[in-house]
């Protein structure tokens, strides 16, 4: 401060010689009218004024000298950041001193002949300088090619005006770093974070973070390409941390949405250089259809690191950059990171999640918040990580972080079941919207116990989980699906007889693994244009591979249909729909289930792609009668002469179908203000065989015949 007050006052010291030179010559310097109009007297003054300026004044150089270099000072920091020279830091100067000190209003209105007028003018802040007006070199520096304007540092406003005339004015966030303050444009809030070094293990990547900060000394523009839920932001942010600089995170999918999205980006790169950082930028994808957007971030004078997944596209920048693929980290990587944000293990219950570390930290924070809506000893069991009582504090009041740090750490009893449920929850909240657009969320409210299935076809379904949670290890760590362009997707064919079990089978492994369930709505998929189904299908599994969820293509054969012998263009084009699809869930990242009651219809080069194929069964009377009880619950009241073996052994449904009777008999049950009884089973089944097309025969019926009338 002392030394920009000291640069202050030499060109307080210009003014004053300005303004006795003004009043020296000026006949009407008393006139109360001056300004409005122009006398004779004053028209000769201005002809017998002299063209070139007078030069810099020895007193100022003596002066500036005193001051020293300004080493350690933030405008010498700036100068140094922005490539100014020492007329740039003038002009400056003379721009921010109405800023710093209210006098200046008045004498700049007076210099400029108009009280009105109370920012330097550029012919003002040149004259001040002692620099010639029709200075080439000296324009040249105001130009928006210059440093100053090109960077944010100054303004030069009022287009309108011959260039002397306009006026020079510095942005309050310039205004503000030179006072001393840190905080971030306001206009940025939203959309820029500071970046943070130290989240990933040091054996996370190997020592690509230490090459990539080696390389930022000569590369200013580096693209890091990554798989869904990788770690690319972490990497840049620790890259520019080796490299002896801070980091920004810029979030392009906010920026795109903005109006004024290229004046935001210009500020963006600002506001790095003033805090002498670089700027971390993705996802590339957000911006696809405004280059120009990403023109302008790869041409900013500061290091920026790009990230996205698609492939970089040489039309976004002149400057080349350097490309860097990011591997997707292991599973035991994984494991520790979610260890460290937690403060303990994770366990199972988060392992089918493929999230970055950002994710990681919100989806703990989440969890926090959950839990302490259920008491301390949940708060406590989601994880004991730094910061997590204080957080619990925060959200709860007085008193809730000591209550927390009272509590043993979480065991493996209730506090821990508590802690991974509000953990997962946590976890589904960093999912992105995008995917409901396209499919209907299912929230799982199954579980395993509420599956009545043979055990051969139990056991499909629970290995179909496992593989889900443990995909990374097996096809990343372990290497188990060699080749390029393979994505590390599971996928699963159920098929079976409509009412089997398919669609519930899915929201239970959704829900042991502790995701949500998509399922896609044919009705958006398939288009009467040719291409346009391709491309909806492509808009579903591309936001998939960004959301930790199963995704359920129900009647599947729809689309998954047999490629068909081309006897005309329909045929071709058909088959080009089931060609992509094979292509396309060769590369597939996600967790997807295809249910069909028509498996014949199905393209036999889907099922070599198919981890898993679970036929599902119609249930044997044993399964009936368990199917009949699960159905009616524990809340409904039943009748004594209620006679589930009966029903089980009697009426051949689906499950499907027994739940719909069961519905059913509860329904007539309330209508008639009693216990749900045998007649009301009997009259539901009966309205069951009417819609499915069979005849109520005494050989199923027996004895209750008569309430099927």
């Amino acid at each position: 401060m002392d030394y920009l007050l000291g640069r202050l006052g030499i060109v307080e010291a210009r003014v004053r010689r300005a303004v006795a030179a003004r009043r020296a010559g000026d006949p009407e310097a008393d006139d109360p009218f001056r300004g409005l109009y122009l006398s004779d007297e004053a028209v000769a003054r201005i002809l017998d004024e002299p063209v070139a300026a007078a030069g810099p004044d020895p007193v100022d150089a003596e002066a500036l000298a005193a001051l020293g270099g300004g080493g350690g000072s933030r405008l010498a920091a700036l100068a140094g950041r922005f490539g100014l020279t020492g007329l740039d830091e003038e002009l400056l100067l003379i721009a921010l001193a109405p800023d710093l000190d209210r006098r200046f209003e008045q004498l700049y209105g007076y210099l400029n002949d108009d009280v009105t007028r109370r920012r330097p003018s550029v012919g003002l802040a040149l004259g001040l300088c002692g620099v010639p007006a029709a200075s080439a070199a000296a324009r040249a520096r105001l130009s928006a090619a210059g440093p100053l304007v090109a960077r944010g540092l100054l303004l030069v406003e009022e287009p309108e005006r011959p260039l002397l005339s306009r006026s020079l004015r510095v942005p309050d966030r310039v205004s503000a770093h030179l006072l001393g303050d840190d905080a971030v444009d306001p206009a940025l809030v939203d959309l820029l974070g500071p970046g943070r070094a130290g989240l990933l293990p040091a054996d996370a990547l190997g020592d690509l973070p230490a090459r990539l900060a080696a390389a930022l000394a000569v590369v200013e523009l580096v693209y890091l390409r990554e798989p869904a839920g990788g770690v690319a932001l972490a990497l840049g942010a620790e890259a520019l941390a080796g490299a002896g600089r801070g980091s920004f995170v810029l979030d392009l999918g906010r920026l795109a949405r903005q109006a004024e999205a290229a004046a935001l980006t210009a500020a963006a790169g600002r506001e790095a250089a003033l805090a002498g950082a670089g700027l971390v930028a993705g996802p590339v994808e957000a911006l696809g259809e405004k280059p120009e957007l990403l023109r302008a971030l790869a041409g900013l004078p500061v290091p920026v690191l790009l990230t996205g997944r698609a492939g970089w596209d040489p039309a976004w920048s002149e400057r080349v950059p350097l490309l860097v693929e990011v591997e997707r980290i292991s599973a035991g990587t994984r494991a520790a990171l979610w260890e460290a944000v937690l403060g303990e293990p994770a366990g199972g219950a988060v392992g089918a999640f493929v999230l970055t570390p950002e994710q990681m930290e919100r989806a703990a924070r989440t969890a926090r918040q959950q839990a302490v809506l259920g008491g301390g000893r949940a708060a406590a069991a989601v994880g004991s990580g730094p910061g997590a009582a204080a957080e619990a504090a925060a959200v709860a009041g007085p008193g809730a972080a000591t209550e927390a740090a009272a509590v043993p750490g979480p065991g493996p009893g209730p506090d821990r079941r508590a802690g991974e449920a509000h953990l997962l929850q946590g976890a589904r909240a960093q999912n992105t919207s995008g995917l409901e657009r396209l499919a209907r969320r299912i929230t799982p409210g199954v579980g395993w116990p509420d599956l009545v299935l043979p055990p051969v076809v139990l056991g499909q379904l629970r290995e179909l989980a496992a593989r889900a949670r443990h995909r990374d290890r097996v096809l990343g760590d372990w290497a188990m699906r060699p080749g390029g362009g393979r994505g590390r997707g599971v996928m699963a064919l159920f098929a079976g007889d409509s009412g089997t079990g398919k669609t519930m089978s899915a929201e239970v492994i959704a829900g042991a693994l502790g995701l949500d369930l998509y399922t896609v709505d044919l009705a958006t998929v398939v288009d009467k244009y040719v291409g346009e189904t391709e491309k909806n299908l492509e808009r579903i599994f591309t936001e998939a591979a960004g959301v930790n969820a199963v995704l359920l293509f129900d009647e599947a054969d729809a689309v998954f249909g047999k490629r068909s012998e081309v006897k005309d263009a329909h045929d071709r084009y058909a088959n080009v729909e089931s060609a992509y699809l094979l292509q396309r869930m060769e590369t597939f990242d996600g967790l997807a289930v295809l249910a069909t009651n028509l498996r014949a219809n199905l393209d036999e080069a889907f099922t070599r792609r198919l981890d898993l194929v679970v036929d599902f069964p119609l249930p044997d009377a044993g399964q009936r009668t368990a199917l009949w009880d699960r159905c009616l619950g524990r809340s409904l009241p039943r009748d004594a002469d209620l006679d589930l073996e009966f029903c089980g052994r009697s009426f051949e449904l689906a499950g499907g179908d027994i739940r719909s009777a069961a519905v059913t008999a509860a329904y007539l049950a309330a209508d008639a203000g009693r216990p749900v009884s045998m007649a009301d089973l009997v009259a539901a089944v009966a309205r069951e065989y009417r819609k499915l097309g069979r005849l109520c025969l005494e050989s199923e019926f027996g004895p209750y015949l008569r309430h099927a009338r």
